[in-house]
């Protein structure tokens, strides 16, 4: 992503920027026709939570209901500082009772069957849901076909870590398993993917552990790409911090992942093949798999959209936000989903009182920590062109050359945005 300057992102200009544009996008007045409609929204992570409060309170005559499987959401966002021991995994975990206090109707169940013609939703137990609209906010499925010997069993010895929670654990106790003077890999797949720079995040945060509890040890990086997100700051962050503790095999040097065995711990490349005594295998992504049963998927996985409206192009009454959709210039992150969730909730409300909606404006944030008190960060303003999101002017950047004090500073920005849009979306 190319950015229109240099000025150092602060959670001040980032996170207030997202809430205002979400709540220059929520003013429509409220008509009587839209006092019994119905929006269920599913998936309760940063987008479809900010989804739901965002209706709710632009109107509270609105019934809103959030379907989500699971009673905690476990944050990615920090997720890295805990597989690096620098963090508890309880200060990643959030329920959903303050959404409840709010007149959302939470059912902690999975989606099993949408009826696109009935608009209704069934869950797990059988329970259907009538909308008027729904919203779809299902995160990542992975695609288990695209990388061969990758499955569900074999994340147990090769954990992928990109669903924070469980795998989060067995990533970091391999770590702290491992002898002195091993090696841990990271596979990390081509775009699109979920966070892209956070693979870069993960490797450097490992190797901060390792510096300081198993200096002889490396990390490896095999990598489907030849380029990637803020590749300078991050290679320059390596060099300062870990010397040559970190090698990374691009694309044109054979870095992608061409399958695995788990049962020999074994990766296999275009030019070689790896035996690490950590393997965190990362594979190819898709759109959540109720995004397929409600056919809002296409051949691709991910799900196309209206840039305006975010509804899909392929099922008519369905919305779909944050990391399932095909966003354009616009990552698949936490940042970008919960503004995603905001805009989406201002379009259903004029469609619903038959009003043209009005066309957002999104920011996006990513902060990326290579190590206590030492990170950097990278926001972009975004607005609907032809059929997709595209990078407007106001975007910024860290610096490359910063002194330490700024690295520490953003660090510093980092935390507070955390825990700005964790409070925003289930606080």
């Amino acid at each position: 992503m190319t950015l229109m300057t240099t000025r150092p992102v602060t959670r001040r200009n980032a996170v207030v920027g997202i809430a205002a544009a979400a709540a220059a996008l929520a003013r429509p007045s409220i008509s009587r026709a839209q006092s019994a409609a119905r929006v269920v929204v599913v998936g309760g992570g940063f987008g479809g939570a900010a989804c739901a409060r965002a209706l709710k309170r632009t109107n509270a005559a609105l019934q809103v209901t959030l379907i989500e499987p699971n009673k905690i959401f476990t944050a990615c966002p920090f997720s890295n500082e805990v597989i690096a021991g620098l963090r508890g995994i309880e200060l990643q975990q959030f329920g959903y009772d303050r959404l409840a206090a709010e007149g959302i109707a939470v059912i902690h169940q999975a989606a099993a069957k949408i009826d696109a013609q009935q608009r209704t939703v069934a869950v797990a137990d059988g329970t259907s849901f009538p909308y008027n609209r729904l919203v779809l906010s299902p995160g990542i499925d992975f695609h288990f076909e695209g990388l061969p010997g990758y499955d569900e069993a074999a994340s147990e010895k090769m954990p992928h870590a990109w669903k924070a929670g469980a795998q989060t654990l067995l990533l970091r106790k391999q770590l702290e398993a491992m002898e002195d003077g091993g090696l841990v890999a990271i596979a990390i797949p081509a775009n699109p993917s979920r966070c892209p720079p956070a693979p870069y995040e993960r490797a450097s945060l490992i190797a901060h552990y390792l510096k300081a509890k198993k200096p002889r040890s490396k990390v490896l990086i095999l990598d489907a790409k030849d380029n990637f997100t803020q590749q300078r700051l991050f290679e320059q962050a390596w060099k300062e911090l870990y010397g040559e503790m970190i090698e990374r095999v691009a694309l044109s040097q054979g870095g992608r992942v061409t399958s695995v065995d788990p049962s020999t711990g074994t990766i296999v490349t275009e030019f070689g093949n790896y035996s690490p005594e950590v393997a965190n295998v990362i594979p190819p992504q898709r759109a959540g798999r109720i995004a397929e049963i409600a056919g809002a998927a296409d051949a691709t996985g991910w799900c196309p959209i209206d840039a305006v409206t975010l509804e899909s192009k392929l099922a008519p009454g369905i919305h779909v936000i944050g990391d399932a959709c095909l966003g354009g210039g616009i990552p698949k992150s936490a940042s970008a989903a919960s503004a995603q969730g905001k805009a989406c909730a201002a379009a259903i409300v004029n469609l619903l009182a038959g009003r043209a909606p009005e066309s957002p404006r999104l920011t996006g944030v990513c902060y990326n920590t290579v190590a206590p008190a030492y990170s950097f960060s990278l926001a972009g303003n975004y607005q609907p062109k032809g059929e997709i999101y595209a990078e407007v002017e106001g975007g910024t950047t860290s610096p490359i050359d910063a002194p330490r004090e700024l690295r520490a500073r953003e660090a510093a920005d980092a935390e507070r945005w955390y825990q700005t849009i964790t409070a925003d979306s289930f606080g």
